[in-house]
């Protein structure tokens, strides 16, 4: 099989145009993924078995599920319980939103577990120093604990944000046109004549958006290591 380089170029500018829909799963994934992790964190550091329970268990379930299988379900499963048991039809309902629910079911989970044991990471004399200088628990929380939780969490946060830009190309399995989706409608058009330079355009795209991500969060790794080591010292002068 030929290479032929130069077209690259024209599949590159047909697929780019498409990248924001990959960008908005991700952004809207990681932000409703952050705030059901929040909540079952908040499960699973409480005292309430049954919540505890029921957080528990469904991070394992999650975390032993392929993604791809989520995806269908969350596809077929969703929109027949709507209409059996809340009459809503979900007929014509853009793929964006199944993607979306799917991930954000997944980074619940998985953020979850990142931001317990990033609590858990910060010493808990440093809470009790804070109060006994005179700030409120939400002030030493805010201020002391939180910046230094989300330090630690960081590389895994960076991780995931990678995880799901890769993940979420599953998309086009159920019509999802993301740039994913428009390199293998392309590929089905041209019968797969020339899916070796289609594939290669679209990877020459994944690269250096991951590659930026990454950048991105040692970016913040080292702008939050000032704060972290700043509330350590706070923390021995006390």
């Amino acid at each position: 099989m030929t290479v032929q380089w130069r077209s690259m170029l024209s599949y590159m500018a047909k697929m780019l145009p498409y990248l924001p829909y990959t960008f908005l799963y991700v952004f809207c994934s990681l932000v409703f993924g952050i705030i059901l992790g929040f909540f079952c964190a908040m499960a699973k550091l409480g005292k309430n078995r049954v919540l505890k329970g029921i957080a528990g268990g469904y991070t394992t379930f999650m975390r032993c599920m392929p993604s791809i299988t989520v995806l269908f379900l969350v596809y077929y499963m969703v929109p027949a319980l709507m209409r059996n048991y809340l009459n809503i039809s979900l007929d014509g309902m853009n793929a964006l939103f199944f993607v979306i629910l799917t991930f954000t079911l997944f980074l619940g989970a998985s953020l979850s577990e990142m931001m317990r044991t990033s609590y858990l990471a910060v010493a808990r004399d440093q809470f009790e120093a804070a109060l006994s200088l005179g700030l409120t628990a939400f002030q030493a929380f805010r201020r002391i604990i939180l910046p230094q939780a989300f330090f630690y969490s960081l590389p895994n946060l960076g991780n995931t944000v990678i995880y799901l830009l890769k993940e979420g190309a599953l998309g086009y399995t159920i019509g999802l046109t993301d740039v994913m989706g428009k390199a293998y409608l392309m590929n089905a058009d041209s019968y797969s004549v020339h899916a070796l330079e289609i594939y290669i355009s679209l990877a020459l795209i994944y690269w250096p958006v991951a590659l930026l991500l990454e950048q991105i969060f040692k970016k913040l790794e080292e702008k939050f290591s000032c704060q972290e080591t700043a509330s350590r010292g706070f923390s021995h002068a006390s």
